[in-house]
């Protein structure tokens, strides 16, 4: 028991470490939509993407390893939870205060990474409305009212409110 309590706590470790990562690139992501700057954006995907793929890695060792506590305890493996093995580890302080630590950290790395991917999120869909509402403007111009202007021969001129200006020219 003792063993599989070392390995549950290693990969809470190494868990805990890759969110952190996690968080450095999340952290660096923001100022990077700010900016605007989508191959810097794409990079910083592509890592975290990487860092993820580990996580999951190391989730399933997680799993595997509390299904083996729950075997040697005999307890349901769905029921049972680290901090019901925290509890169960009182006879145990070293263990105890060791799983405890890791685990807390960890929580709190997991809930840093979603406060700041939730920023993140709210940002890029900041941006989307903005492009939206600029492809709106745009897009309107071409529908403009026609202006009530006339020509020597009484007729409208066809002109368009705002359309004095030509469409946008790829050659300036």
């Amino acid at each position: 028991m003792a063993s599989l309590m070392e390995v549950l706590i290693d990969v809470l470790d190494k868990e805990s470490r890759e969110y952190e990562q996690l968080l450095d690139l999340s952290m660096k992501k923001t100022p990077v939509i700010v900016s605007e700057d989508l191959s810097e954006l794409a990079r910083i995907t592509d890592e975290e993407q990487i860092i993820v793929s580990r996580i999951n890695h190391l989730d399933n060792q997680r799993n595997e390893a509390i299904n083996d506590i729950a075997d040697v305890l005999n307890k349901d493996v769905s029921k049972l939870k680290i901090v019901d093995l925290i509890d169960m580890l009182a006879a145990r302080p070293e263990e105890q205060e060791k799983l405890a630590a890791v685990f807390d950290r960890l929580q709190e790395n997991v809930r840093s990474v979603k406060r700041v991917n939730e920023q993140n999120r709210e940002l890029i869909q900041e941006a989307l409305e903005l492009v939206q509402f600029n492809m709106t403007v745009l897009q309107s111009m071409n529908k403009a009212p026609e202006t009530a202007n006339y020509n020597k021969g009484a007729y409208s001129t066809g002109d368009m409110i705002g359309s004095s200006q030509k469409a946008f020219d790829a050659k300036q």
